[in-house]
């Protein structure tokens, strides 16, 4: 995890991996309202929906690398049948899906906030891989959050369908408060434009630099 322009803090953390999900690929948002909830669904109601599109910012971990599987040619616009060259699905276009997150935090020990991304689009499209993740700061910092190495499990995604991902966090015990962050920018696989949605959980802790705690996201996997 870098954590860029902002003042010389790192994230304490132990991290494990994101339980809860039963999925299988990936794919991100516009300024659409929330989707449906994964079947993991949250712990908490607190969610928050897409608010701003945009190109990611200098630094961003980037959804253009799907993790290790070479993405599909067809463009993929909305306006195409649903299908590419040989008859495989375009891939899920930034623009087609709708984003939302939400806390699924269930311990105080690792923070959870889980991220959905419907398919919006009127057609099927497939998700193949990692969404690139930073987290913007209420001190105008951004941190680049880390993958956790988990396999990638391409899918295809009907209209309607959902994929979601979960990013894992340090949980604030220290009493203090903490980094607070204030916003997700999620880039969706094989894709440049990124969605803005608002961070639904709580403070990272502050560290004196003793310990290289990491924040982790997992692959995006289709819900169902």
């Amino acid at each position: 995890m870098r954590l860029k322009n902002a003042r010389r803090t790192t994230l304490f953390a132990t991290l494990g991996l994101a339980a809860a999900l039963t999925l299988t690929a990936c794919g991100g948002g516009d300024d659409d309202t929330a989707g449906d909830s994964p079947s993991s669904a949250p712990s908490s109601s607190a969610s928050a929906t897409a608010k701003e599109t945009g190109a990611p910012d200098s630094g961003s971990s980037g959804g253009s690398d799907d993790g290790g599987t070479a993405p599909d040619t067809d463009t993929g616009t909305g306006t195409d049948t649903g299908t590419g060259s040989g008859g495989k699905a375009a891939i899920c276009r930034t623009d087609e899906l709708e984003v939302n997150a939400a806390d699924n935090t269930t311990d105080k020990k690792e923070g959870v906030v889980t991220v959905q991304l419907k398919n919006a689009g009127g057609r099927d499209c497939s998700i193949n891989g990692y969404a690139g993740v930073d987290l913007k700061a209420a001190d105008g910092s951004t941190l680049s959050v880390e993958r956790n190495g988990e396999p990638v499990h391409p899918a295809i995604l009907k209209n309607g369908d959902s994929a979601a991902f979960n990013i894992t966090f340090p949980y604030n015990n220290s009493g203090g408060s903490g980094v607070r962050l204030t916003d997700i920018l999620v880039t969706p696989p094989n894709e440049t434009k990124y969605v803005r949605v608002a961070w639904p959980a709580g403070s990272l802790p502050v560290t004196d630099g003793s310990s290289s705690g990491k924040l982790q996201i997992g692959p995006a996997n289709r819900v169902g």
